[in-house]
């Protein structure tokens, strides 16, 4: 993750840890989520038998609403079914990132 940041040159002083964000989201209104999947899979958590079990997940599903862009609907490196998408609070956005967040954000008030 340090070289993603360290590649979009986001200084590493504005970025939370897990634990330290993971207790926000109950009270945060929007999460948005563009193209990831593992590291927001609530199965980690909640499925013993899952293949990420125990693995650390930013718990964006607390929230009260989660947009997802992706580009499909395919499965993380896992290679398994996210049940964030599914979930009440969670509207998908399918395509290109960019696209998708100009079209989402006016409609966020």
């Amino acid at each position: 993750m340090n070289v993603l940041l360290a590649e979009a040159k986001v200084p590493y002083d504005i970025v939370l840890e897990m634990d330290e964000i993971n207790e926000d989201f109950p009270s945060t209104d929007v999460v948005i989520i563009i193209g990831s999947n593992d590291i927001v899979n609530p199965a980690a958590q909640d499925d013993p038998n899952s293949p990420i079990a125990g693995m650390p997940v930013l718990e964006v599903w607390r929230a009260k609403q989660v947009f997802v862009s992706k580009r499909g609907q395919g499965t993380g490196y896992s290679g398994i079914e996210n049940p964030l998408f599914f979930k009440e609070n969670t509207r998908m956005f399918y395509g290109d990132a960019k696209d998708s967040i100009n079209k989402l954000l006016p409609m966020i008030d």
